[in-house]
């Protein structure tokens, strides 16, 4: 793995299926810890914003203040796009970008929000301090990553579960980042810091299964895929996922 910013491997992937996995999130199931945090009129940005799902319900929020949602991978804004033309949307606009260099002013939003883009970065601190540049000072950041340290899967499939980890791990990544957000926020000179931990508990066990057996497969362990998804054929299958939240301020 290089230690040049922006060479990690996503390891979810961008195709149609995990796409429409992550498209199922919204702002009211994934942002509700930073909606109390926006207010009409408030600038944003969403880093990582994927397919623009929560994006577009943030910009609702805020309207009429200004939106950029930017994402490495430019397959997914198309689609963002067009959901923003479809829910009547004028005040966000989408880019591909990387979080490592925002194509944003020093201190020219109010607040910047990231889902589950930390876990996948091999140097998180220079990505916050980027986010510390472009806020302004008194502006807040709001991040959400999982912890699969805390995750909860009945039966127990530890092996497979063991086995994604050391994948993402390989990627560049830190599955583990949940617990450390706050640490990495007073590093990057935040202030202010508030965490706070919840589960997601899917639905549909086959589904996240599902998702996950794809790229084992894909990296050729084709056994702990398969384990996956028997795992989830069992009618007592429950995959409940720990997320932390932390928000922080920039000082002045």
């Amino acid at each position: 793995m290089s230690d040049t910013p922006g060479t990690e491997r996503y390891t979810p992937g961008h195709d149609t299926s995990a796409i429409a996995f992550m498209a199922a999130r919204t702002a009211a199931t994934h942002a509700r810890f930073f909606l109390p945090h926006l207010s009409a009129g408030t600038t944003l940005l969403d880093l990582g914003c994927g397919p623009g799902t929560i994006t577009v319900d943030l910009a609702a929020a805020v309207a009429p203040g200004h939106v950029l949602g930017l994402d490495q991978q430019a397959s997914q804004l198309s689609g963002a796009r067009a959901l923003a033309r479809q829910r009547g949307l004028t005040n966000v606009r989408f880019r591909q970008g990387s979080c490592y260099d925002i194509p944003l002013d020093d201190g020219s939003v109010d607040r910047v929000f990231s889902h589950a883009l930390m876990e996948h970065l091999a140097h998180p601190a220079q990505a916050l301090a980027e986010i510390r540049r472009v806020l302004r000072p008194g502006g807040k950041v709001g991040l959400c990553s999982p912890d699969w340290g805390g995750f909860l899967l009945s039966p127990p499939c530890d092996d497979a579960v063991s086995a994604y980890t050391r994948l993402q791990q390989a990627n560049g990544g830190d599955p583990f980042v949940g617990h450390k957000l706050g640490e990495y926020l007073l590093e990057a000179g935040f202030e202010q810091c508030h965490l706070d931990a919840h589960y997601e508990r899917h639905a549909d066990p086959a589904r996240i299964a599902g998702y996950l057996a794809v790229q084992l497969e894909a990296a050729g362990q084709t056994a702990h895929a398969r384990r996956l998804r028997d795992w989830a054929t069992s009618p007592r299958a429950m995959f409940a996922q720990a997320w932390v939240t932390a928000i922080a301020v920039r000082p002045h």
